[in-house]
């Protein structure tokens, strides 16, 4: 005979498993997307084409830890993006590192190079290559 307990116990780990199936399938799927994209960059071409510096933005997004001392610790994190306009007028949006994004100001004109989403470079008008 079954009582109240054992009713709610089996629920509790019915859902427990539905949730646990849930965050496993989402870490594929979002594997297999990043796979996918890395995959399809690989195989597009490397371009080069004349660009615009557009616009510039960065995302920082915060982590807060806290220890079983009770002590807090307070992480951050910064992806920096930039906008190019090329000769048909198209924008695109590419990831860059912090480096190349306090080099890059709004307005800049030079060599695009990209492949499929990834940047490559941006070589200015009137820069020596190195």
């Amino acid at each position: 005979m079954y009582t109240e307990f054992d009713t709610a116990y089996g629920l509790f780990e019915g859902m427990f498993a539905i949730v646990f199936i849930l965050v496993i399938g989402s870490f594929v799927v979002m594997a297999v997307k990043e796979l996918s994209t890395w995959n399809k960059n690989n195989n597009s071409p490397r371009l080069t084409v004349s660009a615009v510096v557009v616009a510039k933005r960065s995302d920082v997004s915060y982590h807060h830890h806290a220890n079983v001392n009770h002590t807090a610790h307070v992480a951050s994190n910064t992806i920096y993006y930039v906008t190019f306009q090329v000769e048909s007028g198209d924008r695109m949006e590419f990831s860059v590192s912090g480096s190349e994004y306090g080099m890059l100001v709004e307005g800049d004109q030079g060599k695009l190079s990209f492949q499929g989403t990834r940047y490559l470079s941006f070589q200015r008008e009137g820069q020596q290559e190195e």
